[in-house]
């Protein structure tokens, strides 16, 4: 099995080919970057007083001033306040101006919104002045999303498709949020550009740095970040000659439109088809690479290609530990078998560190005995999860598997990036994953015994057992 490192050094591992997708995948945070920028400016509270309109009905004459001073209160700081107003009065003119208005109440007919920096945004259109904390929380809330769902879906489908589906999301829901009729659509939108930012954001460096050599990974992270401050300096001048929210909306959407088409020419990680079989692809995708970085790959290099021997091998090898694991989880228990599957798998992903790196077969067949007990050790988890969680309402079954699926996800989430920490030291991802399994071998030792136990209906017969365990064992000991 030929390591990817081996054949991307043959093929060219900063040439021509890596320099364009760098380009290609970090210009669009440019973009994405306006849109969390702007939401600065599109969700901005401008100046703004009660409209007192009503005044205008005995004094048509009057002047902006002149109406301000006799229907508004002025704050402390001298300014005229910008929720109260005078309640109004059925009297003429010259009495107001006379004996003037005293008793104040809250804004009775809405707002009037200064247009000095914004000829329009979303606090305007809508009068909801809470809207821009609330929308700058959706958005983050989006991105936080982005991020956990498309780290995941990246690792199934591809980071290809991890990159273009969000690409193309944001530049429709950017058009949808520009013709919001109200504020709740407005929010939607918000929420959806948000996980787009964060999905794209996240897989784009990945794709990056999988096409790229151990000298120059770290480009990729540094040029998505350093074109995400660029965009959101850019953003400032945009606003500055565009001062409706939506007009900056459409603009955002049309300079979107070109990264959104270009993404799909995009080509797939060449590790991830490797990892998932697909060699064929993965070897005609090499060779086109090879051809643009001018270099000649040895046909050598691309026979040892073989990944489908592996990825058999690795399943293959798991049917009989499954088949063992049923009979040891009744002869021996959940928790010991939990314990044994955790503490053994660390110490095999810990010997790794014991062979070179030039070694693979050493190295190939612990990843895949420690992938063989790391696996089992997460059937027993499933299989626990049933047993500890009673059926009620509050504490259900149910809500624990989901929360067990939300962190595994996560977990697929986090490796790619854990990986990425082999730039400062090969051995770094090695031993954090090796410390994990460790942490969670010497934690449930905590957990109980659920052999031979039904499952609990309710959180008091949960509760009930538990502390009859805990009653005998206290017993055993007082008759010792």
């Amino acid at each position: 099995m030929a390591d990817f490192g081996e054949i991307l050094k043959s093929i060219g591992d900063f040439g021509i080919f890596q320099k364009t997708l760098l380009f290609a995948l970090c210009t669009p945070n440019i973009i994405f970057s306006f849109h969390f920028a702007s939401v600065l400016f599109v969700e901005s509270d401008p100046e703004r007083h009660c409209n007192t309109d009503w005044i205008l009905k005995v004094g048509a004459n009057l002047t902006t001033e002149e109406q301000l001073n006799l229907t508004l209160p002025r704050d402390e700081d001298g300014t005229f306040s910008r929720c109260q107003m005078f309640i109004p009065v059925d009297w003429d003119i010259d009495a107001i101006r006379d004996y003037g208005l005293n008793e104040t109440t809250s804004c009775q007919n809405g707002w009037m919104y200064s247009s000095k920096v914004y000829q329009s945004t979303i606090v305007t259109d809508v009068s909801v002045h809470y809207s821009a904390k609330l929308a700058q929380s959706v958005y983050m809330a989006g991105i936080l999303v982005g991020c956990l769902l498309f780290g995941p879906f990246a690792e199934s489908f591809g980071r290809k498709r991890g990159v273009q589906i969000p690409a193309v999301t944001s530049t429709v829901l950017t058009v949808v949020t520009g013709l919001s009729p109200n504020f709740y659509l407005y929010l939607a939108s918000q929420f959806i550009v948000g996980i787009s930012y964060g999905a794209f954001r996240l897989n784009c460096i990945i794709l990056a740095t999988e096409w790229m050599g151990v000298s120059r990974r770290s480009w990729a992270a540094c040029l998505a970040q350093l074109c995400g401050a660029l965009g959101q300096s850019v953003v400032a001048g945009l606003v500055y000659f565009i001062r409706d929210w939506r007009l900056a909306q459409m603009t955002i959407a049309a300079l979107s439109i070109g990264f959104a088409v270009y993404i799909w020419f995009i080509p797939e990680s060449a590790r991830w088809l490797l990892d998932r079989g697909r060699t064929e692809e993965a070897k005609k995708l090499i060779t086109k690479v090879a051809n643009i970085n001018r270099h000649t790959i040895q046909s050598s290099l691309m026979e040892k290609v073989t990944f489908f021997f592996t990825i058999a091998m690795f399943g293959l090898s798991e049917l009989p530990a499954h088949i063992l694991c049923i009979w040891v989880l009744e002869a021996v228990g959940r928790k010991v078998s939990l314990m044994s599957t955790l503490l053994i798998g660390g110490v095999l992903c810990l010997l790794i560190l014991a062979f070179p790196q030039g070694n693979p077969l050493a190295v190939t067949i612990l990843a895949m005995a420690g992938r063989i007990f790391t696996n089992l050790a997460g059937n027993i988890c499933n299989l626990l999860i049933q047993e500890l969680f009673p059926t009620c309402l509050l504490c259900c079954r149910q809500t624990a598997s989901g929360l067990g699926s939300i962190v595994s996800r996560a977990g697929g989430l986090l490796a790619p990036l854990l990986n990425m920490l082999a730039l400062y030291h090969w051995s770094i991802p090695t031993i954090v994953f090796s410390s994990l399994l460790f942490i969670s071998g010497a934690l449930s030792f905590l957990l109980p015994e659920t052999r031979q136990t039904d499952l609990p209906d309710s959180t008091e017969e949960s509760l009930t057992e538990k502390n009859l365990q805990i009653f005998l064992d206290k017993r055993t000991i007082c008759l010792m």
